[in-house]
């Protein structure tokens, strides 16, 4: 038995966050979020193909939608927010946030969550204004599994899913 101690020629994987263990995180979050908590919500993707942005601010007037797609999610309703308007009366909005399976979404739906996108939870429309991927795979900075959508109700006439 030798004294000296060998430096390895590269480091060792890391533990417990091999292909298997995010596979695995997968299935399990897959089925808790499909089959045990169960919400469903409808999402309206922007048809960048048929849509006219502009050439340099890339913004649109009338933006053209694909059909909604049904994603399977955790939502977080917020309190509804009333606030007086002087010389329109009271106003109400109410929020909430959406947490996406990133991973779901990316390689099995082939879905890429956008601001500005619509969504449809219960009877109401919401727009996507803010995201965020708020969750990192056992603190690995390279491996985020949730995508965080706060979403603010859609006034009428402001998206027509029809």
């Amino acid at each position: 038995m030798s004294d000296e101690w060998e430096r390895p020629a590269a480091p060792p994987p890391p533990l417990f966050l091999g292909k298997k263990e995010r596979d695995l995180v997968k299935q399990v979050n897959d089925e808790l979020i499909e089959k045990v908590i169960g919400q469903q919500i409808l999402y309206y993707p922007v048809d960048l193909e048929a849509t006219n942005f502009h050439d340099l601010y890339g913004e649109a007037i009338a933006k053209t939608y694909l059909p909604p797609v049904r994603i399977y999610a955790l939502i977080d309703f917020n309190e509804e927010a009333t606030s007086y308007l002087p010389n329109v009366g009271v106003d109400s909005d109410s929020t909430i946030t959406v947490l996406f399976h990133k991973r779901r979404l990316t390689e099995d739906q082939d879905l890429y969550v956008r601001e500005g996108d619509f969504i449809l939870y219960g009877k109401i429309y919401y727009e996507i204004v803010k995201l965020s991927e708020p969750r990192k795979l056992f603190g690995q900075v390279d491996h985020s599994f949730e995508i965080a959508g706060t979403c603010r109700r859609a006034r009428r006439g402001l998206f027509d899913a029809t």
